[in-house]
C-alpha cells in the first residue's frame, strides 16, 4: 500500500508539474496580494471611521459639558446652589466620558497610522512583485519560444518530428521509384525485358537505325549537290550563247551606220 501510494503521488506530481504554468501561478499570487492589500485598506477605512465617530461623540460631550457649566453658573446666580451642584456633577461625569473617548481616540489613531504604514509597505511590495512577475513571465515566454524554435530546428519536437518523417518517407519513395525506372530502362535496352508497346529497342537495333538514317541523309545530300551542279552548268552555257549573238548583231549595225555616213562621189 505504501508503494502504491508513493507511485500514485509521483504520477500525480508529474501530471501537476506538466499542467502547471508558472505565468498562471504568478498571476494568481499577484491576485491574492491585491486582495490582501484591499483588506488592509478596508481595515484602515474602518479604523478611520471609528476614529471619526469618536471625534463626533467627543465634540457632543464637550458641547453638553459647556452647557451644564453655563446652567450651573445661572443656578448659582439665582441662589439655587443645589441645582448648580447637580449641574457640576453631571459635567464631571461628561468630562470622564470625554477623557475615556480621548484615550480610545488616541488608540484608534495609533492603529490607523500603523495600518496606513502597513498598507503603504504592502502597496510597495505588490508593485515590486508585479514588476518582477512581468519580468519572469516575459523571460519564461522567451525561453519557451527559444526552446520550441530549437526543437523545431533540431527536429526533436513532436510536430516537426512527424513532418521530418514524412519528408524522409517521400525522399525514400522518390529514390526507390527513380532506381526502379532506371533499372527498367536498362533491362529494356539490353533486351532482357520485352516492350509490349513496341516503342523500345535494344542497343543494336538503335545503332542500326541510326546508321541507316545517317546513310539516307548522306544520299539525299549528294543528290541535292548534283542537282545544284547541273543547274549551274546549263545556265552558264546559255549565258555564253546569248552573249555571242548579241555581239554579232551589234557588229552588223555598226557596218550599216558607217555605209550610210560615207559620202558617195559621182564619176
Amino acid at each position: 500500500m505504501k508503494r502504491m501510494g508513493m507511485i500514485f503521488r509521483a504520477k500525480a506530481n508529474k501530471a501537476l508539474d506538466r499542467a502547471e504554468d508558472p505565468r498562471e501561478t504568478l498571476d494568481y499570487s499577484y491576485q491574492k496580494q491585491l486582495e490582501l492589500l484591499q483588506k488592509v485598506r478596508r481595515g484602515v477605512a474602518d479604523v478611520a471611521t471609528s476614529r471619526k465617530r469618536l471625534e463626533l461623540q467627543m465634540s457632543q460631550l464637550q458641547g453638553q459639558s459647556s452647557k451644564l457649566e453655563e446652567q450651573g453658573k445661572k443656578a448659582l446666580a439665582l441662589g439655587r446652589e443645589d441645582l448648580a451642584r447637580e449641574a457640576l456633577s453631571r459635567r464631571a461625569a461628561l468630562q470622564q466620558q470625554v477623557t475615556d473617548l480621548e484615550s480610545q481616540h488616541q488608540t484608534l489613531q495609533g492603529e490607523e497610522e500603523k495600518l496606513t504604514l502597513a498598507s503603504q509597505r504592502l502597496q510597495a511590495k505588490v508593485d515590486a512583485f508585479r514588476t518582477k512577475k512581468e519580468t519572469i513571465k516575459a523571460t519564461y515566454t522567451a525561453a519557451q519560444a527559444q526552446t520550441r524554435i530549437g526543437e523545431a530546428f533540431s527536429g526533436i519536437s513532436e510536430e516537426m518530428g512527424d513532418v521530418g518523417m514524412a519528408v524522409q518517407r517521400a525522399e525514400d519513395k522518390t529514390a526507390e521509384l527513380q532506381a526502379r525506372s532506371g533499372a527498367i530502362d536498362e533491362l529494356l535496352a539490353s533486351g532482357a525485358l520485352d516492350d509490349v508497346s513496341g516503342t523500345s529497342k535494344d542497343d543494336i537495333t538503335a545503332e542500326l537505325d541510326r546508321l541507316s538514317g545517317g546513310s539516307d541523309v548522306e544520299l539525299e545530300l549528294q543528290r541535292m549537290k548534283a542537282e545544284l551542279a547541273g543547274g549551274s552548268e546549263s545556265g552558264g552555257q546559255q549565258a555564253i550563247e546569248g552573249g555571242s549573238g548579241t555581239g554579232q548583231a551589234q557588229g552588223q549595225g555598226q557596218e550599216q551606220q558607217q555605209s550610210q555616213d560615207t559620202p558617195k562621189f559621182e564619176k
